[in-house]
């Protein structure tokens, strides 16, 4: 299921056919949409109320939009009994508009600080818009102790600095169909630059139409064409986007039901990964599930490690996928004799096998155990993360120290001779010299080298 995170239903422009769009955007996929109460002057609060009580897949959203901060500050209190309401899930649009100018800014500003109180107060997420003032929003936020909050900030515009200090503020950033037009090469790539664990797609309905409806009325049904050029860019699939979307979505307003059971078996793209550990050996620095243990919308963290029945149930007919992958939050070789029977039988089927691996299984078993894999593994994928031993012992501690760098490029070596396809991968983390680290890779190891991108897991 897909949600438009933002649209704007009370608008006259649906007053005569409401009914038929809300049944529309459930026939494309969008079950759920957030209606916007803050755009039409404060009595839009009453009228989006009104559309989310009657119907049980709108929610929505009150405040006073930037635009309206001095004709409807007066009224600012009222608020507070709205967002008592059931199916009040959030306040806003708040914000600052720096590019109309409809309201003074300083009458802005104290409205953006209002809301942000009222957030405050009532654990509600804030649904931002923000134009020509992202510096200023921003240092709002810092100022009144909104950092680490649920917070949308809807209809992204800002650069690729915007951008990324919305993500250190732990924002999540909406994109609507602006990111469809033919024009739209930079925001496209702000948008590939984000972790995707932090963006929502919208319409901003009735505005906005994107790629191909340019010319016609926006509705939330029009939403499916943004979630397909994210997933363009994103290199995902549309099945990965809604996944991923929806989960977000659940994090920051919560209405939405979602199944986050652990996984054993997750897929992304057309690739099927087996998470069967969570035990690593290795800490590294830049692990992504010191803070979350979902990946690309999938929960990973086991109760239990599976048996190898248990994974092969989950794997099913391992044909209908690209490959196989022994990759979840924990070092796969650990269970080296699970990976070894789950690999024959999978083989057998006909699958194509992948074990990304921290390569130490060779320091952890006193003996050299990639001779085991051949024939049953068709690719082995190592991170390499570093250029020299002192580099990686530092941002991959281990108890092995500087020791394990040299077992890592043995252990390179050896799959390189007994597997045949070996990929040596390095994530690409603020300090690491990355072209050091490819030509250890290319020229001394000369296996293939790839590049991962830091906060981008799966």
């Amino acid at each position: 299921m897909f949600v438009d995170t933002h649209a704007h239903l009370d608008f006259p422009e649906f007053d005569e056919d409401r009914d038929e769009v809300i049944k529309r955007a459930k026939e494309n996929g969008v079950e759920y949409i957030i209606t916007i109460g803050a755009g039409r002057g404060f009595e839009g609060n009453i009228s989006a109320i009104g559309i989310a009580e009657e119907y049980e897949n709108i929610f929505c959203a009150v405040g006073i939009h930037p635009h309206d901060a001095s004709s409807a500050a007066k009224d600012f209190n009222k608020l507070r009994e709205f967002v008592k309401r059931k199916k009040v899930v959030a306040i806003g649009e708040t914000g600052l508009d720096f590019y109309r100018r409809i309201s003074p800014e300083d009458a802005q500003i104290e409205s953006f600080r209002r809301h942000i109180h009222l957030a405050l107060e009532t654990g509600l997420p804030l649904i931002l818009h923000i134009r020509d003032a992202y510096r200023r929003a921003f240092d709002i936020l810092k100022e009144e102790g909104y950092v680490g909050k649920k917070c949308v900030v809807h209809c992204f515009s800002g650069n690729i600095e915007d951008a990324k200090e919305a993500i250190d503020l732990g924002l999540f950033i909406s994109f609507s169909g602006s990111l469809t037009f033919s024009n739209a090469r930079r925001l496209r790539q702000i948008a590939a630059s984000i972790p995707i664990e932090r963006v929502m797609v919208e319409t901003d309905a009735p505005f906005l139409s994107p790629e191909p409806m340019r010319g016609m009325r926006n509705e939330p049904s029009f939403v499916i064409h943004v979630a397909r050029i994210l997933a363009e860019i994103s290199s995902l699939s549309m099945e990965d986007i809604e996944r991923i979307t929806s989960l977000n979505v659940k994090r920051v307003f919560g209405f939405l039901p979602f199944d986050d059971s652990p996984k054993i078996a997750y897929k992304i793209r057309n690739s099927l990964y087996l998470n069967i550990t969570n035990r690593c050996t290795l800490s590294c620095t830049f692990c992504a599930k010191f803070k979350s243990f979902e990946v690309k919308g999938h929960n990973l963290k086991i109760k239990k490690e599976p048996t190898v029945e248990e994974i092969l149930n989950a794997v099913g007919d391992p044909l209908d996928y690209r490959e196989i992958v022994f990759c979840g939050f924990g070092e796969p070789l650990l269970r080296l004799d699970v990976v070894k029977e789950v690999s024959r039988i999978l083989k057998e089927k006909g699958a194509k096998i992948r074990i990304d691996t921290d390569g130490l299984a060779n320091l952890v078993y006193g003996r050299n155990i990639v001779p085991e894999l051949k024939g049953i593994v068709d690719c082995i994928s190592v991170s390499i993360n570093a250029p020299d031993p002192k580099t990686y012992a530092i941002i991959c501690p281990s108890s092995y120290g500087e020791r394990a760098f040299f077992a890592v490029k043995d252990f390179i070596l050896e799959a390189k001779k007994h597997i045949g396809e070996t990929i040596a991968t390095c994530v690409d983390l603020p300090g690491i010299d990355v072209e050091s680290c490819r030509r250890v890779v290319e020229q001394e190891l000369g296996v293939k080298f790839r590049l991962r991108r830091y906060n981008d897991v799966g």
